[in-house]
């Protein structure tokens, strides 16, 4: 970042102080509204069988479950605001909110909580973030099996196979982040030098987890406990009405949700103006200012609370509530001046497909890179075409 660019104290007192109260009643509303949609949906599929062509139902149901991704994305990101701090000014009421939403969409709350807090910490660090960490070059050869000058030979790539790799980093890119810590920065572990008995040691999912404190591992229960009461209710569930209509029901929604997620955060951080840095060169403003904001239309004003459209100002300050989020950003914008990046022009849905394709790695062979200690994006393929790759 240039030396210009403004202290984060002065970007605060620009801010205007009621950006950085919560309203209780406020977010209740939002949440209020967001179960009311989710409701609504669920009793409109009672009417899917009266349906008589096949054709028809397969349609309403993939319809449903499209709708019900996005108001069950909402809500996680309701949970988000709560793991903030942003939803209201009573810590315990959040977590309990948060707990709840979250256990319900199978998230452990407090374990993502701690992870995710660490990620505002070092965003855009190469070895201490915890979201997206990109390979560098010779990271991603080893990966690969292919020279570090050989990489051009990439384009042979076959439009199956990448689609292929698509699919799975879109499906299953959470799961995988939960249960194995994919993409996270292996520096920022919480206790290196610890011995873990699990069979998971970058897990989420597990209380002995190497990203976790030992005095934090009641919350990793507690995490664990929301999930489990949440299988137990969708087993009771099925045992009712049947695993294929819970899995009509829930899994097919839950399966957008965090395609939505995963969408989001990978675009928050990806872009070929956005730099990440070493140890050294690090600092929290400037890898604050390692993000984008893009739009997503009504969709993502409307159903993901401006998680999108806002996003810069939410790594700055990530107690402001996401209402209050597009005044803030309108206070800093006059100050940062170039050091603000946002693409609201472009397609949100082939932005995510043309990054995944085209943004692979960061360059790490250059020796005045390796000095200066920036790491950029380089593309296999031509440019980036203004993609970008979390939260």
């Amino acid at each position: 970042m240039a030396q210009h660019s403004p202290s984060l104290k002065r970007l605060k007192e620009a801010i205007p102080d009621s950006c950085f109260a919560p309203s209780l009643w406020t977010s209740l509303g939002y949440l209020t509204r967001d179960i009311l949609y989710a409701a609504a949906l669920i009793y409109a599929t009672t009417y899917i069988p009266l349906l008589e062509s096949g054709s028809l139902r397969f349609l309403a149901w993939s319809i449903y479950s499209l709708l019900q991704g996005f108001v069950g994305t909402g809500l996680w990101i309701l949970a988000h605001e709560c793991g903030h701090g942003a939803f209201s000014s009573y810590p315990r009421l959040n977590d309990i909110i948060g707990w709840i939403l979250h256990s319900s969409l199978l998230v452990p709350y407090f374990s993502w909580k701690i992870t995710h807090a660490r990620h505002h910490r070092y965003s855009g660090h190469m070895e201490k973030d915890t979201a997206f960490v990109p390979p560098t070059q010779a990271e991603y050869a080893a990966k690969r099996r292919r020279r570090i000058d050989a990489l051009e030979d990439l384009v042979e790539d076959t439009p199956l196979s990448t689609l292929l790799r698509f699919a799975a980093h879109q499906l299953l890119g959470w799961q995988a982040y939960l249960f194995f810590y994919a993409t996270g920065g292996k520096a920022a572990i919480a206790h290196p030098k610890t011995q873990t008995r699990t069979s998971l040691p970058l897990s989420h999912l597990s209380p002995d987890s190497l990203l976790f404190h030992p005095k934090q591992r009641p919350y990793v229960l507690l995490s664990d406990l929301g999930l489990a009461l949440t299988i137990s209710g969708l087993v009771h569930l099925g045992s009712i009405l049947g695993p294929s209509q819970v899995m009509l029901l829930y899994f097919l929604p839950y399966f957008w949700v965090h395609h939505w997620i995963v969408a989001i955060t990978y675009l928050h951080h990806t872009h070929p103006q956005i730099a990440h840095y070493s140890s050294e060169t690090w600092s929290f403003t400037r890898g604050a200012l390692g993000t984008v904001d893009r739009s997503f239309g009504f969709i993502g004003r409307h159903f993901f609370h401006h998680i999108i459209d806002h996003h810069v100002i939410h790594h700055l300050f990530p107690r402001i509530p996401f209402y209050r989020a597009e005044d803030a950003t309108l206070a800093i914008k006059p100050l940062l001046g170039a050091e603000y990046l946002e693409l609201r022009e472009e397609n949100f849905l082939v932005t995510l497909w043309q990054t995944f394709r085209r943004c692979r790695f960061v360059s790490d062979g250059d020796d005045m890179r390796k000095k200066s200690g920036v790491f950029e994006w380089n593309v296999v393929v031509g440019e980036c075409g203004g993609g970008g790759l979390g939260e």
